[in-house]
């Protein structure tokens, strides 16, 4: 068992080359979401709102509740972890995200594993992402991370 002296935070950060209102709204709204991250939500986000996220490819689901937005600025959820997004936009057709994520509990195995996969996974998002706005690719990175993984149906 790992003891630590303190929980970490995990921060993954890119730079995507488009506006800030267009790489805010690939969060927000389901319909762009879904071709990089999850495949399907019960909804946009919306402050005081919960969503659901499936996976469907892995038969997972989460339940998120969307505590803060600010219009192109900054988003925050529950996530089972807490999760922020931050973006600032540099000259016109630049925006730097960093996606920030603390609150990780266990034992100090337990957070050390969530931290290292939440920081993979968010970087893998935010690859997604600048793929799809940059260059209108859709990677299938999330899907093909873990083949394997996948459910029948």
């Amino acid at each position: 068992m790992t003891t630590l002296n303190q929980i970490p935070v995990v921060k993954t950060e890119m730079l995507i080359r488009k506006p800030v209102d267009i790489v805010f709204e690939a969060f927000i709204d389901p319909a762009i979401t879904t071709k990089f991250w999850f495949t399907r939500s019960s909804g946009r986000l919306e402050a005081g709102k919960r969503v659901q996220w499936d996976w469907e490819m892995y038969g997972a689901s989460a339940d998120v509740d969307v505590l803060e937005i600010e219009e192109n600025k900054r988003i925050v959820i529950d996530f089972g972890t807490t999760v922020e997004w931050t973006f600032a936009p540099r000259g016109e057709n630049e925006t730097f995200v960093s996606i920030t994520t603390s609150g990780f509990t266990g034992d100090g195995d337990d957070i050390v594993k969530q931290a290292m996969d939440s920081t993979e996974g968010f970087t893998i998002v935010l690859c997604g992402l600048k793929a799809l706005l940059e260059h209108d690719i859709v990677l299938n990175l999330v899907s093909d991370k873990a083949p394997d993984a996948h459910v029948t149906r």
